[in-house]
């Protein structure tokens, strides 16, 4: 899944997965899900169940912890009351993460692709970031979620640039799936085990990088 961009080029636009990326989401996750299988009298998540639900969207996540039957749509139904609000309060903001998106702009746009549906505006303004990114593609706002590509391609459109000038950054196989799909140099977030065209342990690393690039003089090319 390498992509064949010159490491001085710098991208016009950066893609951020969601949850991984800009949130630690995982025990907000937990409980949810933990919430909705206690409610309809199943288990808790398992360790794989969490890894499923933290990368999918919550109609994919929860036709795979209820099956496709008459339950998941009492599930759905029943998620739709919910308010996830109180959720955001077990999530955390990735360390570096507002000085990074302050460091980017004005020169680089910053975008969303995630598989969260309606939930993903709320989070943004609890937190005080909805105004850092230019454009927010949910799974409400495609035909197929990621890994299809769809949901960047949107925002290449929307930006009227280029894939080798963006990078995606992301935390799962879905991303790189996602990002080698739309043919966008994938940064893997906090996550060695995947094949990239850059890995980062932090936002820092990714300032120092793109700082680099800066030095180098050399703007990305479609």
């Amino acid at each position: 899944m390498d992509m064949p961009l010159s490491s001085q080029r710098r991208p016009e636009v950066i893609i951020f997965d969601c949850d991984g990326v800009l949130f630690d989401s995982r025990k907000a996750n937990q409980f949810f899900y933990n919430h909705l299988l206690e409610h309809f009298g199943k288990p808790s998540l398992t360790e794989s169940d969490l890894a499923y639900v933290h990368m999918h969207t919550a109609g994919e996540s929860i036709t795979y912890l209820f099956g496709d039957n008459h339950i998941r749509d009492a599930v759905l139904a029943y998620n739709r009351t919910l308010d996830y609000t109180p959720f955001f309060g077990l999530m955390e903001m990735e360390p570096g993460l507002t000085e990074f998106l302050n460091y980017i702009q004005p020169e680089i746009r910053a975008a969303i692709s995630t598989n969260r549906s309606t939930t993903i505006g709320p989070l943004l303004r609890s937190f005080n970031l909805e105004s850092y990114f230019d454009i927010v593609i949910s799974s409400l706002d495609v035909n197929k979620p990621k890994p299809d590509p769809e949901s960047v391609i949107k925002i290449l459109d929307y930006f009227e640039v280029g894939p080798g000038q963006c990078l995606y950054v992301g935390d799962s196989e879905i991303d790189a799936q996602t990002a080698f799909r739309a043919g966008v140099p994938f940064v893997a977030y906090k996550n060695a085990s995947l094949t990239a065209y850059l890995h980062v342990q932090g936002f820092s690393e990714l300032t120092d990088f793109l700082e680099d690039s800066r030095k180098s003089g050399v703007k990305s090319k479609s």
